[in-house]
């Protein structure tokens, strides 16, 4: 590894932290921010992905932030328990829908657009998701989940995927990335998350994520500070290096750095601006959605792309068919059902995968406030027409609880093993740092 601190390669400067909302007069505050870097590769026509590694495979990640209660998401219809712990706030049996081939399942009646993608046979459930010693706080297990690790410590395991597989970064003896590629080579492109921030999820040790709430502020906003700033970033941003100025030094390296920024930034905002091939529902999460097949019909090569859902922690007024929760339920389903309609008419849906999952679920029976409060184990959803459609595993028993709360039937890292190793086609074992016996819930390809 070169011991020249000038020798930055143009990757390693973006990949720490340009920002593109904002400009300044002096080098350091033009280097912090809060949008994350970017550069042309996630418009190149290909990328330097290890042997064996698709990159025209995508996995698309729905967050349901707050804890969704998974039994009214996955209703035991068939299960008195449910009844006798839920007098208030229950689906009735006549309303769920029930699934075919999980005898006494069914899904919340406002899911009825992902039961029809389940009917179709793009839809698989995997029922009682949890891990061992389950943390009922909102940040720690979300933390948990993120990183894979119940200790809630270290990178996301979708940046060491992205650093692993998409970059070429060396492997130690645990398989995960210990130093960084050469910095020359040509990376994957970095995650694309839809929010202020971007999750710990899609933090990496030498890739980081793009996020941004709106494609509009994914730009450069120094002519509303003053409109004199106009013409000098224009003459830097759309030109490159200017003449007089040496190639090596570090103005033409600033010029050339920004000039890729700049024409990420332009790409991506044309790319969201594609009027859509399908009509999306007015919720969020569908606007969220609506972005990500947009930049998926433009030809980003992103592999990974994150939304969230919030609003799930029903303490109060949960409902039972009406109500928060079933709102929520009824903006989640409305809104995948779009995706994946809008990605077929682009002939893209073969192409994505999308995962849901939530920190956690809710207590088994309700409480005071008409409401549930923290609890363990709750369903994970995948759809795509890759997926083995139908319920892979147990659902947990309410017969047999831990003080109240579900015993969970299948740890989440196996459902991640089943991810990486099916779709992504990547080592589980090096990017999960552990062993996991991977939930079949990809087609053999």
């Amino acid at each position: 590894m070169t011991t020249d601190p000038t020798a930055y390669s143009r990757r390693h400067f973006l990949f720490n932290g340009l920002m593109l909302a904002s400009a300044a007069a002096t080098v350091p505050a033009f280097l912090e921010g809060t949008a994350h870097a970017m550069t042309r590769r996630l418009l190149q026509a290909g990328t330097s992905s290890l042997p064996g590694v698709p990159d025209d495979r995508i996995l698309v990640v729905i967050q349901l932030s707050g804890g969704n209660d998974g039994l009214n998401t996955l209703v035991p219809f068939a299960s008195p328990e449910y009844y006798r712990a839920r007098p208030g706030i229950n689906i009735p049996e006549g309303q769920a829908l029930p699934l075919s081939g999980a005898d006494g399942l069914g899904l919340h009646p406002q899911l009825r657009p992902l039961m029809d993608m389940y009917d179709e046979g793009h839809v698989a459930i995997v029922p009682g998701v949890g891990y061992p010693n389950p943390n009922r706080s909102h940040f720690k297990s979300m933390d948990i989940w993120h990183t894979a690790d119940t200790t809630a410590t270290g990178d996301g395991w979708i940046g060491r995927y992205i650093d692993s597989e998409c970059c070429g970064t060396g492997k130690g003896e645990s398989g995960r990335p210990e130093t960084p590629a050469p910095q020359d080579a040509a990376g994957g492109p970095p995650g694309i998350a839809i929010g202020r921030s971007a999750p710990l999820a899609m933090q990496g040790r030498y890739v980081k994520p793009v996020s941004f709430e709106s494609a509009d502020l994914f730009r450069w906003s120094g002519e509303e500070i003053h409109p004199a700033l106009k013409e000098t970033y224009d003459k830097i941003a759309r030109t490159g290096v200017t003449e007089g100025v040496p190639a090596e030094s570090t103005a033409a390296y600033l010029m050339r750095t920004t000039l890729d920024a700049q024409v990420s930034s332009d790409l991506i905002r044309k790319a969201v601006a594609m009027r859509p091939q399908v009509a999306y529902p007015g919720s969020d999460l569908a606007r969220q959605m609506s972005m990500i097949a947009s930049m998926i019909r433009a030809g980003l090569k992103t592999r990974v792309y994150y939304a969230t859902l919030g609003g799930f922690d029903t303490h109060a007024g949960q409902g039972g068919p009406q109500g928060r929760h079933a709102q929520l339920l009824g903006q989640y389903a409305g809104a995948l059902r779009a995706f994946y309609a809008d990605l077929a008419a682009q002939g893209n849906d073969a192409r994505v995968l999308t995962m849901t999952f939530s920190e956690f679920g809710r207590r088994v029976s309700q409480n005071a406030s008409s409401g549930t409060d923290h609890g363990t184990a709750a369903p994970m959803v995948l759809a795509g027409p890759m997926v083995r459609p139908g319920l892979h595993g147990q659902h947990p028993s309410l017969r047999d609880l831990d003080d109240g709360d579900l015993r969970f039937t299948t740890d989440f890292r196996a459902v991640y093993a089943g991810i990486i190793e099916g779709w992504l086609k990547g080592d589980s074992k090096g990017i999960l740092e552990g062993t996991y016996r991977p939930v079949p819930v990809i087609r053999e390809s």
